[in-house]
């Protein structure tokens, strides 16, 4: 995306800015209202030094206000047809079904559903899946980027290897290196399952192996083989430090090829948050470093549905995050390192990979950029060091691991990017996802929390509702119901075509105004194998 001056500028002077700000502007959500001139490809949720100038998220609804006021150069309204809705929305869905019987045993998961809508342009967020050949289980995450896309892209497509390599034992790791040292070919590790969007770096493939090859044989060195028992959640932990580990090595390094040395310099001086889910019969582990979330979704007996929620945000609303942070560094800095629920007053996760913006010295910042290239020394943001930067690292990539063993009840799990949790409560979307795997959300009572409803109102409901039993099912991806909703909710609770039709034809410069992108995975499990487990006990 261009840097937001060249944005929004060009728009205040067309009045068009304020035209819509005129009478729809406050702080909706308080950690997305600063937006910098300063950071080429920011996310909202970095913000620059308070001295810069900022711009606040317009109401929800401000559609109904800029209705009211007419202007004589205010282009005509327009509204996308349903078939084109489907296909902005539909632009990015995935879907995988676990064969009944993988040739190993038969799988906790009965598939999974994914989707992204950018915000920004390009897209920040991230996805991956893959099957762990060499060990059972299969692993699911998604990543969130800032100041650029470059490091989620990066951990997307490297982070599972880590945590794969780390699960394998100590046989197999020697009988991978012997087969790298003999020429002969290696031991499939991942079966990805990858949407055609979903894209590998060829260009840093053999950096990428050079630096996974060498954390493997530590791993050899480290374990002599005595012990089988591999630790899920160290393996996990491991595998997050070590990979950010090699982002920041790799910069101070650099690379004779150009290209490479600015690629590996994006990375770490942008950044990712990153939820990973790995699920091994019963065994459900999630990995989460930052603000996106993972959401289990249980159905009670008497059929209504409850989310039991498996990470923590690691942002300011988090108190034991606060704590951590004041603990790690001088009382001195106990007013600084957390300002205006932001580190140092800048970032909104309090863990992230790469952003070495906040965890190498200032001596290193500066002699990595000037032998940089002069597309990173042109770049404001690596040049601007933190107010309050005396004791670092600041941020830590290490992930807090969440253990959870499945029951019959679990259903389903959903890990998302913060750009759902910011327009949806959880319980709506667990609810939202468990009545479309169930087929039951046409048979509930219209719920119409306390608003007063006119007949009028009513019988549009009712219609509604009619309209979407004759049609069954619009959605074929639980992922992109739950993004229909998230995006074109109205205050009943039920998608408003008019709403949606509005959201997703906003302009590229604007859309990050009004939300954040959104990735989501949602992967159902198999009751009867999940029970089946339980009875073996």
């Amino acid at each position: 995306m261009p840097a937001p001056t060249q944005l929004f500028f060009p728009l205040i002077r067309n009045c068009e800015l304020s035209r819509i700000y005129g009478t729809a502007c406050y702080c909706h959500h308080k950690h997305l209202c600063c937006s910098s001139p300063y950071i080429p490809q920011s996310r909202l949720r970095y913000t620059s030094h308070p001295a810069y100038a900022t711009f606040c998220r317009p109401k929800e609804n401000w559609w109904q206000y800029t209705q009211g006021r007419r202007y004589a150069s205010t282009p005509q309204k327009f509204y996308l047809t349903p078939p084109q809705v489907n296909s902005i929305l539909k632009a990015n869905e995935y879907s995988f079904k676990v064969p009944e019987f993988d040739g190993k045993n038969v799988s906790s998961i009965l598939g999974f559903d994914s989707n992204q809508l950018p915000a920004n342009a390009p897209i920040e967020d991230r996805r991956s899946a893959a099957t762990c050949l060499q060990t059972r289980g299969m692993l699911l995450g998604v990543f969130d980027g800032h100041a650029g896309c470059a490091c989620s892209q990066a951990v997307s497509e490297r982070l599972f290897y880590y945590i794969a390599v780390s699960l394998l034992p100590h046989e197999t790791l020697l009988e991978i290196e012997n087969a790298v040292e003999s020429g002969r070919a290696l031991l499939p590790i991942l079966q990805w399952h990858k949407h055609p969007n979903d894209y590998f770096s060829k260009e840093a493939s053999k950096l990428y192996f050079n630096s996974l090859r060498t954390y493997w044989q530590e791993l050899i060195d480290l374990n002599t083989g005595e012990s089988t028992d591999i630790d899920v959640k160290e393996a996990l932990i491991n595998a997050f430090k070590r990979l950010d580990n090699d982002i920041s090595l790799e910069a101070q390094v650099g690379d004779p090829n150009s290209f490479l040395n600015y690629l590996v310099l994006r990375v770490a001086f942008s950044g990712a948050t990153a939820c990973v889910a790995h699920v091994d019969g019963v065994d459900l582990h999630v990995a989460n470093t930052g603000d996106s979330r993972a959401m289990l979704g249980v159905q009670e007996e008497d059929g209504s549905w409850s989310a039991v929620t498996l990470s923590n945000d690691h942002n300011a609303q988090n108190e034991r995050e606060l704590e951590r942070l004041k603990l790690e560094h001088p009382k001195s800095e106990a007013k600084s390192v957390v300002k205006q629920d932001r580190l140092l007053g800048l970032l909104m996760p309090f863990r992230a990979f790469g952003d070495v913006k906040f965890k190498w010295s200032i001596d290193l910042q500066k002699r990595v950029i000037e032998s940089g290239p002069d597309q990173l020394n042109d770049n404001e943001y690596t040049k601007f060091i933190p107010p309050n930067y005396h004791t670092p690292p600041y941020l830590t990539a290490e992930p807090e691991v969440t253990y959870h063993r499945l029951r019959p009840q679990d259903k389903f799990l959903v890990l998302a990017t913060d750009g759902l949790w910011e327009t949806m409560h959880r319980q709506d979307v667990v609810r939202i996802v468990g009545e479309y795997l169930t087929g039951m959300h046409h048979q509930q009572p219209i719920a119409v929390g306390g608003y007063k409803v006119t007949l009028g109102q009513m019988h549009g409901l009712l219609t509604e509702r009619r309209t979407k039993m004759s049609s069954v099912f619009e959605d074929q991806n639980a992922a992109t119901h739950l993004i229909r909703h998230a995006v074109g909710n109205n205050e009943f609770g039920t998608v408003d075509h008019e709403r949606l039709s509005k959201m997703l034809s906003l302009p590229e410069e604007l859309a990050r105004m009004y939300r954040d992108d959104i990735t989501i995975i949602v992967v159902q499990f198999n009751s009867h194998v999940v029970g089946a487990y339980q009875n073996q006990e």
